[in-house]
């Protein structure tokens, strides 16, 4: 289970991808231009936090990303992936990134900074 997140350099469109294709010289375009695959971090090696960290609180998963939420830098979504599906929530500049869920162990979480990419962690 791993989710696969495609950014495109020259807008910074993203998309999630639910099957790639795996030709030699095709891919998911956008602005005429190949998208590039976020591998995401799980060691934080930046000043501001970006790894999603979690509580379990009452048999639920409450995601926290301790991070800047500025009109041009600011933690985007935050995502629970299991072998149940995924789940999102979504933040604008000026929200505070928290996320619950209902526990699920072994799942993944992910946060998505708008200017250094992909995070992720384990629940364990």
């Amino acid at each position: 289970m791993e989710l696969v997140v495609k950014k495109c350099l020259k807008c910074g469109s993203t998309i999630r991808v639910i099957k790639d294709c795996n030709c030699n010289d095709c891919g998911i375009t956008c602005c005429n231009n190949k998208m590039i695959t976020l591998k995401s971090n799980s060691s934080d090696g930046a000043v501001e936090k970006h790894k999603p960290e979690y509580e379990i609180i009452n048999n639920e998963l409450v995601v926290t990303v301790n991070h800047v939420m500025e009109i041009d830098h600011y933690i985007e979504w935050i995502c629970l992936l299991s072998d149940k599906g995924e789940e999102y929530v979504y933040f604008n500049p000026g929200d505070k990134p928290t996320a619950k869920f209902k526990l699920i162990k072994n799942a993944k979480i992910y946060s998505y900074c708008n200017k250094h990419g992909l995070w992720e962690n384990i629940v364990e």
